[in-house]
């Protein structure tokens, strides 16, 4: 009788990077980013990592981290196309000799943010993030084994951004959700242009996988990967914002209502991030001039 080797998953979290921008946040706090979680899941002997980070030195952090697993690291997926989940996906797969693999909507979107790097990225993290090819090739239409167990890169439509997708590994009830469902960070609500109806039917299409433990790539490292309470969380905080829009009028008005109903969450600049560009959106006018506003 043959027995497939039992698969486990670990998480690494990049501590938020300082960032440049204009001026304090509304309370005064400095410009830093989200935390960013990166997965490794793993075999006996190989492994696949999901959403690698931003810049050179976390790369570097998680490449060690890999390393010491002890694992072979067969594939690199990129769940959606914001740069903090693939720019140092070719880094990493150069130096494990690993395949980089995303959806075909992520990858569309993966070359719209690498044409941003110059006028957003490289501003706000200048000489830090490396060199970053589009080097993605499409998930295979019948999926990826590793080591006997099949996985799933899932398409659930926008949630943060366009053409953001899950990672399903069925045989550990497990989605590496990507930024689909948030962990106790503030969830970046920049790219809805106030209409929160498809995130809510991402999470839909998440919890119909009904997993037991899901990851989310922005997270407090001293959460839990509960399903339940995160898909629960994420809902309660859509909710909350679309209630703040509802009654605010400011951008500075819907932060403050966000950090008084939310004081533990971390990733604040994002928050304000998003409070500018809601507020933005609502005046009209150019959405991707309206994000370089809002972001610098």
């Amino acid at each position: 009788m043959t027995f497939e080797p039992q698969l486990g998953y670990d998480v690494f979290v990049s501590d938020p990077t300082p960032m440049r921008g204009t001026g304090a946040l509304p309370d005064g706090e400095p410009r830093s980013y989200q935390p960013i979680a990166t997965t490794l899941v793993h075999g006996g002997r190989d492994a696949i990592l999901v959403d690698p980070p931003l810049t050179t030195a976390q790369a570097q952090a998680v490449g060690d981290w890999v390393q010491a697993s002890g694992k072979r690291l067969t594939h690199i997926v990129a769940t959606h196309g914001h740069g903090d989940h693939w720019f140092t996906a070719d880094t990493l797969a150069h130096r494990f000799g690993a395949q980089v693999v995303a959806s075909a909507g992520a990858i569309e979107q993966m070359h719209g943010n690498a044409s941003a790097r110059e006028a957003l990225w490289d501003a706000m993290w200048p000489g830090q993030i490396p060199s970053s090819p589009v080097t993605a090739v499409t998930w295979p239409a019948n999926g990826i084994s590793l080591e006997g167990h099949d996985l799933a890169l899932v398409d659930v439509g926008h949630a943060d951004s366009d053409d953001c997708s899950v990672l399903h590994v069925p045989d550990l009830g497990l989605v590496v959700a990507g930024d689909v469902v948030y962990n106790g960070v503030h969830l970046y609500l920049g790219e809805s242009g106030g209409d929160l109806g498809p995130w809510r039917k991402a999470i839909d299409t998440v919890t119909a996988l009904r997993p037991s433990h899901i990851v989310a790539s922005h997270q407090n490292r001293r959460l839990d990967d509960d399903a339940d309470r995160l898909v629960t969380e994420t809902r309660q905080y859509l909710d909350a914002a679309a209630a703040a829009l509802a009654t605010h009028s400011t951008p500075v008005a819907f932060f403050n209502a966000m950090v008084e109903r939310y004081p533990e969450r971390l990733g604040r600049t994002v928050l304000w991030v998003s409070a500018q560009a809601l507020y933005l959106a609502r005046e009209g006018g150019d959405p991707w001039q309206n994000l370089l506003s809002a972001w610098l």
